[in-house]
């Protein structure tokens, strides 16, 4: 059961990680996603550049501690991303591009929300 729920942890951080790199794409769409998407960006910048432990690699570590398998002392990224996705002299080149994505997509959504506005005060 404890080796089922360390799965479905990590599943979850790998949905949250599609979900920082590509939510701001969802405002485009529905601008109201706007403000759980800036939660998840700010909590993601906050992890890369504060000595934080995020609380999915933690429940991630206990289930599997419970479990009886070996839990590393790095996290979810050091683990299962970098030197599988990509080697880890590119991490900060990635961060970098995480971020431009994102500022890229909310800045495509401020135009949208604009132009959709302006539309609408149209007679």
């Amino acid at each position: 059961m404890y080796a089922a729920l360390a799965t479905t942890v990590l599943v979850l951080h790998f949905c949250y990680l599609a979900y920082l790199i590509l939510g701001g794409f969802l405002v485009w769409r529905w601008p109201k996603a706007f403000w759980p998407h800036l939660a998840a960006a700010i909590w993601g910048l906050l992890v890369v550049t504060v000595p934080l432990t995020c609380p999915l690699t933690v429940a991630e570590h206990w289930a599997r501690r419970k479990a009886g398998q070996s839990v590393q002392d790095k996290g979810f990224i050091d683990v299962y991303i970098e030197n599988v996705l990509y080697p880890e002299r590119y991490t900060h080149l990635l961060q970098v591009l995480v971020g431009m994505i994102v500022v890229f997509s909310y800045a495509v959504a401020v135009v949208r929300l604009r132009h959709r506005r302006a539309a609408r005060t149209l007679p």
